[in-house]
């Protein structure tokens, strides 16, 4: 699928708000309410939108407890602790990574408490062979 132009726009007024009516984008892009739905549904279709979700504000944000987790792992038994990690509601990313470590597993809580009954559960999986953990104290630059 081409994108076009108009198809551009459109993924960037929904990055500023996804959940903005059919009516207030064909508006915003200068076209018919009937032209920014079947656009809409034109990229959704394509798969080049694969889901809407929600952004956290940035006060919500910093008033939790976040932690870098390196994992090794036993290379045979990758991709269950993949599918064990993501079962924990409080990892918000899991990266794979070269180097010393297999993963990096950032983790957010509310409390430090529950941030350390995460990251136990993380070191529990069968297959974690070793961690390394990193909590975060301020984030200086997110672009």
């Amino acid at each position: 699928m081409s994108i076009t132009e108009k198809d551009d726009q459109l993924i960037n007024v929904l990055r500023e708000n996804a959940r903005m009516s059919v009516t207030d984008i064909a508006s915003t892009l200068g076209v018919s309410r009937s032209t920014a739905q079947k656009r809409l549904e034109k990229i959704e279709e394509a798969g080049v939108i694969s889901s809407y979700t929600v952004v956290l504000s940035e006060a919500y944000q910093k008033a939790r407890v976040r932690a870098h987790i390196s994992v090794t792992l036993d290379a045979k038994k990758t991709h269950s602790v993949i599918a064990k990690i993501k079962d924990n509601t409080s990892v918000e990313e899991i990266h794979s990574v070269s180097g010393d470590y297999d993963l990096i597993v950032i983790v957010s809580s509310t409390t430090v408490e529950m941030l350390d009954k995460a990251i136990d559960g993380l070191i529990e999986i069968d297959g974690v062979e070793r961690t390394s953990t990193a909590v975060i104290l301020s984030t200086k630059l997110k672009r």
